[in-house]
């Protein structure tokens, strides 16, 4: 990843995070991006003097999205790989839940995802190797219980992601990984009598994402790639 630019939303949350510290780690230039207005204690210092940090970026606004990507391309000049890790979960029953849950997670989800992308295809199509990765869910193949808005928002990210990748052939890949249920602290919080041992870490899902977003992959375009741990 030397002397790429990568960019990373949603880069202050435990994904986010590992997705940008391990791209900085292996020599790349990261912007890093996210709704909340404070980045996570220590960020600056893991990602380096030259990193580009935005809080307070909503990205599920097209015009927030333009200006955010644009700053990034100015100040770091160009785009070469964009990550779309922003996005949100709810659990809840078609029957008990509240409908705005399904607008709400698609906001989340997919318009965040869509419109990083919009906003960032002038760059990565001016770049040599540009590379878009986004964040799906092996949920979603099959929607369980409760997880009917969240199934139905990122099977939306897994569509955006194979027409991208079609429409952008031979120019940007376009892929998405699809975990199942990632190590988090938040995670652990909400299911404590889980075996965690068979999650699938941050960190390895950010080798996964970072191989992707890499020169390596440069023939697989529209994947999409289960990253399962041990589940």
């Amino acid at each position: 990843m030397t002397a790429r630019i990568v960019v990373v939303t949603g880069a202050f949350g435990a994904l986010g995070r590992a997705v940008a510290a391990k791209a900085a780690a292996e020599g790349a230039r990261v912007a890093a991006l996210d709704y909340a207005a404070t980045p996570s204690a220590g960020l600056a210092e893991t990602l380096g003097a030259d990193a580009l940090i935005r809080g307070g970026v909503d990205l599920s606004s097209p015009g927030a999205a333009e200006a955010a990507l644009a700053e990034v391309a100015q100040v770091c000049g160009g785009i070469d790989v964009l990550i779309n890790v922003a996005g949100g979960f709810a659990w809840e029953t078609v029957g008990e839940g509240d409908p705005a849950t399904w607008s709400r997670l698609y906001s989340l989800n997919v318009a965040t995802t869509l419109n990083a992308s919009r906003a960032a295809l002038p760059h990565l199509t001016a770049s040599a190797s540009g590379r878009i990765v986004n964040i799906g869910a092996n949920g979603a193949v099959k929607a369980g219980l409760g997880m009917g808005a969240y199934a139905a928002s990122k099977a939306g990210v897994h569509r955006l992601t194979e027409t991208l990748a079609e429409e952008l052939k031979g120019r940007v890949t376009v892929n998405a990984v699809l975990p199942s249920i990632i190590d988090t602290a938040a995670n652990r919080a909400d299911m404590p009598d889980a075996d965690f041992s068979q999650w699938v870490t941050p960190d390895e899902l950010a080798s996964v994402i970072l191989f992707l977003a890499s020169p390596a992959a440069s023939a697989v375009t529209g994947a999409l790639l289960p990253v399962t741990g041990r589940v």
